[in-house]
């Protein structure tokens, strides 16, 4: 058993949706980042960057935070959802670290400064929305000739989709990224992916485009 400690954001629904996906048995504890319950000293001592998604696997004994270290020790637990040819390990590792060093944080700020806090600095404004809109044509580029990001459907998609699944908040129209609508929709149709999505929020239902 998986103890998931975690919230309704794209870096909380990559484990929800990859446990889903392997069919892990888990148990979720909600960390109402709103009421800064991530700051309490029990979480602490699981995550010491006060930070959700963690698991404890009781299995192995094992805690660990951070969403994409979570997502490698789960698919080499389990030998699914990761290629076993070494290149294209490499190459969902490549892509893997793309989510977690551009998508997620320069998303992160479109959600701050164009969503949350519009108004208040259009210098940062423009930038993180004309970042997130040339992260999307990468994105694009990329699936031009290829169903999922890397071989077959990875942890790398996992990772990503997500994100791109608060598209309205960063006012993008996936239209004008017509293999990245491809991917989205189809990846959304997954029944582990509508699954993880409402962890731990039932109510919520996932984002399609017009």
């Amino acid at each position: 058993m998986i103890d998931l400690y975690t919230w309704s954001t794209p870096n909380g629904r990559k484990v929800s949706i990859c446990l889903e996906e392997l069919g892990l048995p888990y148990t979720v504890f909600p960390i109402d980042i709103a009421k800064n319950q991530q700051y309490g000293e029990d979480f602490l001592k699981i995550s010491p960057n006060n930070k959700i998604p963690a698991i404890v696997d009781h299995d192995t004994g094992i805690s660990l935070m951070e969403s994409g270290a979570i997502l490698i020790y789960l698919a080499e637990k389990t030998g699914r959802l990761a290629p076993t040819d070494p290149e294209q390990r490499y190459r969902m590792l490549e892509w893997l670290m793309w989510q977690m060093g551009g998508i997620g944080p320069m998303l992160g700020q479109v959600h701050h400064f164009w969503k949350f806090h519009r108004g208040v600095s259009e210098y940062a404004e423009e930038r993180y929305r004309k970042e997130a809109q040339r992260l999307y044509g990468v994105l694009d580029k990329r699936l031009a000739d290829r169903e999922y990001i890397v071989s077959d459907y990875s942890i790398a998609d996992i990772a990503t989709w997500p994100w791109i699944s608060r598209f309205e908040w960063q006012g993008i129209d996936l239209g004008e990224y017509p293999d990245v609508r491809r991917w989205y929709l189809d990846i959304a149709a997954r029944k582990a992916v509508i699954a993880g999505y409402k962890i731990p929020n039932a109510d919520l239902e996932i984002p399609l485009p017009d």
